[in-house]
């Protein structure tokens, strides 16, 4: 793997974990949203992430730096959002303007506690990102002053 590999490779992770915060985020702004129905309600969602084998980018093996480990990752795709099948909370509210005949209302099956930890995590998956790409550019740098 080239030096040069890794700010895709960084860039990759920083664009996955924005969009899991991004639907963190919106989970987080539904989480009290009411509903009469159940096809209504919001549902929490999560990114499905996969990774990008070396082999894919770069199938006939040449030019990979500084070995040839087929198995090397060179990223993160990003495979779609799901939206979790967790059973919606009901709860009886008669007087609720959304309530349905019976008096229940439907609200998300988002989990605020869980919600804020993946928060946590993705700002920091993101923030390692960024300290991987400014030591590969460290790096970089001191391997151009090596000449002078």
């Amino acid at each position: 793997m080239s030096l040069g590999n890794i700010f895709d490779i960084a860039g990759s992770g920083m664009t996955a974990q924005s969009l899991r915060l991004n639907t963190t985020a919106s989970n987080i702004a539904n989480a009290e949203t009411a509903s009469s129905s159940t096809d209504q309600t919001y549902r929490a969602r999560k990114p499905v992430f996969a990774a990008i084998q070396q082999s894919m980018m770069n199938p006939d093996g040449t030019g990979m730096g500084f070995g040839t480990d087929s198995d090397a990752g060179a990223g993160v795709r990003v495979e779609g959002i799901v939206e979790s099948d967790a059973e919606l909370q009901m709860r009886y509210q008669p007087d609720h303007p959304a309530a349905n005949e019976d008096g229940y209302v439907f609200y998300p099956n988002v989990n605020v506690v869980e919600e804020m930890a993946d928060m946590m995590s993705s700002s920091r998956s993101f923030q390692l990102n960024v300290d991987v790409m400014n030591t590969a550019k460290s790096m970089m740098q001191r391997i151009l002053t090596l000449g002078q």
